[in-house]
């Protein structure tokens, strides 16, 4: 049976960022430098920023969290330039590229549990469940030897040995909720993103993502991994005991702070004034040349 074709993506700019904030909590120092780094990209590339909501995990998520999320980045005079969506919302879209990739060969159905696969470290390469279950995982089916090298726009080069490291991946959890990393690139070929700028902690994860966009012959977008925000125990900031609630009631604080973890030059920014005073002087100021590829200290 013929699948439908793809939904054209709406045409875009020459550059589309996007923000994609997960509502398990409230915005934190580490969403707002991704949101507000993200933001001066597209803006000093002429290009737009929108923003979605990535709900795809109930048992995680906070009532109200995407809300106060959305309140806060408009706070800070993040405003997106397209309409906000909802992955809750586009269950259809994923079962379809899922259809697609399963009639491919480029996916299976997977019985195997966690536990079977711990002997294994966790690394999927065959099946080996014992039983079979009534609602099985659906993983992407990664060659043998699969490698995959791409330039990332801050980190550098990056390279992958995709069936060692990852192996074959969920795309549909044995739950039926469905996994990132489907989600995020069915969504980014929808609204025509051209440019993924997001935290360093999805590094890793956008070799998987280049292949499933090779998989459904999508269009690849250019990568930008910003320095990952942590504690001083070391700790990605959204795990930490750290991550407090940014304020959105002083929000030009807040951007100052931001401004200064992404290396720009603390000067360039006015010390007083409201948020719409300090982001004009940010679109006029930042270097993306001084974005570093890590933090040198700890937020606390």
């Amino acid at each position: 049976m013929p699948h439908s074709p793809s939904p054209e993506p709406p045409p875009s700019p020459g550059y589309r960022g996007r923000f994609a904030p997960s509502p398990t909590g409230d915005l934190h120092f580490g969403s707002l430098l991704a949101a507000f780094g993200s933001w001066l990209l597209a803006r000093h590339q002429g290009g737009e920023w929108w923003v979605r909501i990535e709900d795809l995990d109930p048992p995680r998520e906070v009532a109200g969290a995407a809300d106060r999320q959305l309140q806060a980045l408009s706070a800070f005079g993040l405003h997106a330039d397209g309409p906000v969506v909802r992955q809750s919302a586009r269950t259809a879209c994923y079962q379809a590229a899922l259809q697609r990739l399963l009639e491919s060969g480029h996916a299976f159905e997977c019985h195997c549990t966690r536990a079977e696969l711990a002997a294994h470290a966790g690394i999927h390469r065959e099946c080996v469940g014992r039983a079979h279950r009534d609602l099985p995982a659906i993983r992407f089916r990664v060659p043998d030897g699969a490698s995959l090298a791409f330039e990332d726009g801050i980190q550098g080069s990056q390279a992958q040995r995709v069936d060692i490291e990852a192996g074959d991946f969920v795309l549909r959890r044995a739950d039926g909720l469905w996994a990132y990393q489907l989600a995020v690139v069915v969504d980014d070929a929808a609204q025509g993103i051209t440019d993924v700028v997001r935290g360093a902690d999805l590094l890793d994860s956008t070799p998987r993502q280049i292949l499933l966009q090779r998989a459904l012959g999508l269009p690849l977008p250019r990568y930008a991994h910003l320095p990952l925000v942590r504690d001083e125990a070391g700790r990605k900031l959204s795990k930490s005991s750290s991550a407090w609630p940014v304020d959105p009631t002083t929000p030009a604080a807040g951007l100052r702070a931001a401004w200064h973890a992404l290396g720009q030059h603390a000067d360039a920014l006015p010390a007083a004034g409201g948020v719409d005073t300090v982001l004009s002087a940010a679109r006029a100021a930042f270097d993306p040349t001084r974005i570093p590829r890590r933090l040198r200290h700890p937020i606390v």
